[in-house]
């Protein structure tokens, strides 16, 4: 009888088949059933070498302790990405398209020690001040207007119509973005997270912050960009432009997901609608099972190591799978006794997701709203239709098309607000913006 084999078999199309091959996280075999991956990559022990991109490779701790243990740790672990020896080395080009998200930025999520300290402090102080009435009112009114443009047709892609312009236009009005600079910042982040002309996207999302900055020493106001303009730790201009950028961009992306992965659950599994559409218990479970980010949190050893059982060179880049340690067999008992929120989607340690309350009151208002105004919707393909994006470092699927009865558009007592600057032409542009959607949401504002 031929001897059984001791280790998982790798997913299809997985070149881990071929002897010393690494695991890829990305195409659409992963894409497509990640769990499949990560099951696989538990063989290895408490790490697995990984491929995030073709040719950038990396050290994936996929076990809940070993994760806590890396993100603890700010002595053997650092964040700031000008370690990354394989960059160091020429063997990541300049044009790696992981490199807007690894490379290295004056913001607090690319430092370590004093320095991610005053950073990460202008952050949690400013975000702190936002008033959560406040918020759940701006929620709701771009919630409205979002669904006004859809409603009446009876059917939606909750994803492209939904779930990935709310957190755009929210965070454009928490920044106090006028509306020219709101229409760039949201061209820039879209045409980041798709790939579209990604270069020129992300030249247009700098130098609208850049404007926004401007703005608001010359005209302060009670907004983010203003408290942290006016923060003790006395930002810099370069400091300024990354750490709004970093809020608006970085924070936009899991926002989208996750307000996306909870509505997918919602739609797909019966024990929500069964208990009466329990969104905060669906967005746990969303977070612990499907999180918004996947593989993230980049660490790079200050020297040669061992970790885990695994040798460990100074400068590896080291990434955590929210996604695998959340979902590990070990998790499973203790994740039933004890609490149902001490997954890692928000990530832990020093570098801790400083937004996390106000997004996660994001997520929960949109979808409340959503389907308190359309109170029957349904999937309305097959679930095994829909696709989910590939990618190394998050989870989102491409569309959600939805059917429900259709419904008029509301206009709620109070919308009235402060009348939005007019449109003009950005330095150096030479003719006016053409107006977009974020202007057009200021101007059903006023009507």
């Amino acid at each position: 009888m031929d001897a059984q084999p001791t280790a998982p078999v790798p997913p299809p199309g997985c070149p881990a088949h071929q002897p010393g091959g690494r695991v890829p996280l990305y195409g659409p075999e992963y894409a497509a059933d990640p769990q499949a991956y990560y099951t696989y990559l538990r063989h290895y022990g408490p790490t697995a070498p990984v491929e995030i991109v073709p040719g950038v490779e990396a050290t994936l701790v996929t076990d809940y302790a070993t994760a806590l243990q890396l993100l603890q740790d700010s002595g053997s672990f650092r964040k700031d990405a000008r370690r990354w020896r394989d960059f160091n080395e020429g063997r990541i080009a300049p044009d790696n398209p992981v490199l807007p998200v690894l490379a290295h930025r004056p913001n607090c999520m690319y430092t370590d020690g004093a320095e991610h300290l005053r950073l990460r402090q202008s952050i949690t102080d400013s975000m702190s001040r936002i008033d959560p009435m406040r918020l759940s009112q701006s929620v709701e009114r771009i919630s409205d207007f979002l669904i006004s443009q859809f409603g009446e047709r009876g059917s939606a892609d909750l994803i492209g119509s939904y779930a990935k312009q709310l957190p755009l236009f929210v965070f454009n009005e928490l920044f106090g973005c006028t509306a020219d600079i709101g229409d760039r910042v949201f061209f820039g982040i879209s045409g980041m997270f798709d790939g579209v002309n990604a270069d020129k996207a992300s030249e247009v999302l700098f130098q609208a912050v850049g404007e926004l900055i401007a703005l608001k020493r010359r005209k302060p106001g009670e907004d983010v960009t203003s408290w942290l303009l006016k923060h003790h730790t006395g930002l810099t201009d370069e400091e300024m432009l990354h750490q709004v950028s970093l809020l608006l961009g970085a924070g936009a992306e899991p926002l989208v997901n996750l307000i996306g992965n909870t509505l997918h659950r919602l739609l797909t599994d019966d024990r929500y609608a069964n208990g009466g559409g329990l969104i905060e218990e669906a967005m746990d479970d969303t977070l612990w099972e499907n999180p918004p980010m996947t593989n993230f949190a980049a660490h790079y050893p200050v020297s040669d190591m061992e970790f885990a059982g695994q040798k460990l060179t100074a400068g590896d880049l080291m990434l955590v799978s929210i996604a695998g340690a959340n979902t590990g067999p070990a998790l499973s008992a203790a994740r039933q006794a004890g609490s149902n929120r001490a997954h890692l989607a928000w990530s832990a340690g020093p570098h801790a997701c400083p937004s996390k309350e106000p997004a996660r009151q994001i997520a929960v208002s949109a979808i409340e709203n959503l389907l308190n105004r359309l109170p029957d919707v349904e999937l309305s393909v097959p679930e095994d239709s829909l696709t989910w994006r590939p990618g190394p470092f998050s989870r989102g699927l491409v569309t959600l098309p939805a059917r429900f009865t259709p419904a008029k558009p509301v206009v709620r007592p109070g919308r009235q607000t402060t009348t939005p600057a007019p449109v003009h032409e950005s330095a150096g542009a030479g003719r006016q913006e053409q107006a977009g959607v974020w202007s057009k949401f200021l101007n059903w504002l006023t009507k």
